[in-house]
């Protein structure tokens, strides 16, 4: 009873109306999924950021669907599942020791959201910059779709300015 009337309240929130400050395109209520399918979702999450961690690609094989889609895909980066590998490759090649920490993972039926710190330090070269053995971290948020145990939709921010900042790619002291 109290969890419907919470998830009528928060419906509620996002309905149009005179209130309304900003049109929602999609609201994801939080619900417990089968535990079948809450399992799948964290393997399939714990294999992807296993892949960001190690640069394994056997692990994103193994995290994403074949019809991969990047809804935030950089320039120059190639869509599907060959993407966070491309991605990966060209970061460890300035990055080596390139090592992710989850410090958040929501799971809402079938999204899950994480929050991640990457570390490492820049000995490699990025563009046309080559590291001097500068310690890099920076923040990341990702939100995952999953269906049938695998990833099919991305959604990521990471912090490119502190990241690019540390490595000396851009200025960011005043």
């Amino acid at each position: 009873m109290i969890r419907h009337a919470l998830a009528a309240g928060l419906l509620a929130l996002a309905a149009p109306g005179p209130a309304r400050a900003v049109a929602i395109a999609e609201t994801v209520v939080a619900t417990t999924p089968p535990a079948n399918r809450a399992e799948e979702t964290l393997a399939a999450a714990r294999a992807f950021y296993g892949f960001w961690d190690t640069g394994d690609e056997a692990l994103l094989r193994q995290a994403i669907a074949p019809g991969f889609v990047d809804r935030t895909l950089p320039p120059g980066r190639p869509q599907g599942p060959e993407g966070p590998a491309a991605a990966s490759r060209t970061f460890r090649a300035a990055v080596p020791d390139l090592r992710v920490r989850v410090e958040k993972m929501i799971v809402a039926d079938s999204y899950v959201t994480v929050h991640m710190v990457f570390t490492g330090t820049f000995t490699g070269t990025f563009g046309g910059t080559k590291g001097t053995g500068q310690a890099i971290r920076f923040n990341a948020t990702d939100l995952l779709k999953v269906a049938d145990g695998r990833i099919t939709d991305n959604w990521h921010i990471e912090d490119n300015l502190t990241l690019l900042g540390q490595m000396g790619v851009v200025k960011t002291d005043p």
